[in-house]
Parts: structure tokens; C-alpha cells; sequence
């Protein structure tokens, strides 16, 4: 039976590499898989998945407006799917997160999210609340903060390397913009603001 899973972790724990060696491992025994990405963060390059330690695969994008079980049941109409996978899975909607779960259960197609769980102010994103909901399988991917204990909140910090508390939940960037911290590390960071 296939399912739903969901890897989430923090910023720089290496989700994106985890997918594409799943991927990878997928190709060496030749099934078919389907790379996706949020087309919102072109980082790596326009339709590509990339990894801060180098390594890189062209991928699908997708945007709030598409619907990815349409987009799956058409692919499975020009032969099998092994796997989908679906990177920055914390850019997908509730609705495509439902879609997602549909794809694992009526087209029996296992689906592989990797994303964020929690924003720079502590709050889940839109996609990781439905995916923490309705996954089949959550697997936390572990990063450490300075102190060495284990990462779960990320802070934003700008260009002088001052730490925000507020804006856009949404604002693409990598180790220029965050830094992955502990509990303790993030409230002291933050002021110990509650996540609002």
C-alpha cells in the first residue's frame, strides 16, 4: 500500500539531499519517479532541486493554482510512477496536500514530501500543518544548533546579521538569511517572544 510521507526538519539539515539520494536510488533499480519543487524558489536554478553540498536534479515545479493529482493520474497515463517526490512541501496548499494523500491512496503512487516544519516565527506553514495531519508517515530529520543540541526553530537575520521577529512568513534565502537554532538558542535570539 502506499503512502503519504512527510521528512521535515529545519533549515540546512539536508532534506533536499536526502530526497535526491531517494531518488537516485529509485533510478539505479530502474523505476520511474517524478521530481517536484515549489516554483516560488528558484535558488538552485529554475526546475531544480539543489543541495547545499552540490548535488542537483531538474524537477516539475508546481504553484498554489496547480493540482497534483490531476498532474499525477496524466503522468501515470504515459506509464508506471514508482514514487513522487516533493521537495519544499512546506509551499503546498491543504487542498494540494489532500491531493497528495489521493495520489497515494487511489493511484497506489508512494509520495516523498521533504520541507520545513515551522517558519522564523515558530508558526507551522500552511502545507507542514496538513502534512503533519494527514501523512502517513512523519520522519524528522535532524540538524544541530551552535550549542550542539538538536535544531527544531530557524531565525531570519538581515543583511547586518540582526534577527527579525516579524514580516513575511514567506521570504526565500539560505545561510545568508537563516540560521538553524534549539528552543533555548531561538527564544533568546528572538527575545523570548512567543510564536505568534
Amino acid at each position: 500500500m502506499a503512502k503519504l510521507y512527510f521528512h521535515y526538519s529545519t533549515m540546512n539539515a539536508g532534506k533536499s539531499t536526502l530526497l535526491l539520494q531517494a531518488a537516485h536510488n529509485y533510478g539505479e533499480r530502474g523505476m520511474a519517479t517524478r521530481l517536484l519543487t515549489a516554483r516560488l524558489d528558484a535558488r538552485a536554478g529554475a526546475g531544480r532541486i539543489g543541495s547545499r553540498i552540490g548535488i542537483g536534479a531538474p524537477a516539475e515545479t508546481f504553484d498554489a493554482a496547480d493540482d497534483l493529482f490531476a498532474r499525477t493520474k496524466a503522468w501515470l497515463s504515459g506509464g508506471a510512477l514508482s514514487c513522487l517526490f516533493v521537495d519544499e512541501a512546506q509551499f503546498l496548499t491543504e487542498a494540494q496536500v489532500w491531493q497528495l494523500a489521493r495520489v497515494a491512496d487511489d493511484l497506489s503512487v508512494p509520495v516523498m514530501c521533504y520541507g520545513l516544519r515551522v517558519d522564523f516565527r515558530g508558526r507551522l506553514f500552511p502545507g507542514s500543518a496538513a502534512l503533519l495531519a494527514w501523512a502517513d508517515d512523519l520522519r524528522e530529520i535532524r540538524t544541530i544548533c551552535h550549542c550542539g543540541r538538536k535544531a527544531s526553530m530557524v531565525v531570519r537575520q538581515d543583511a547586518a546579521g540582526r534577527v527579525l521577529t516579524s514580516g513575511e512568513q514567506i521570504q526565500i534565502g539560505g545561510n545568508e538569511s537563516y540560521v538553524p537554532l534549539c528552543r533555548r538558542h531561538w527564544r533568546e535570539a528572538t527575545g523570548d517572544a512567543a510564536p505568534q
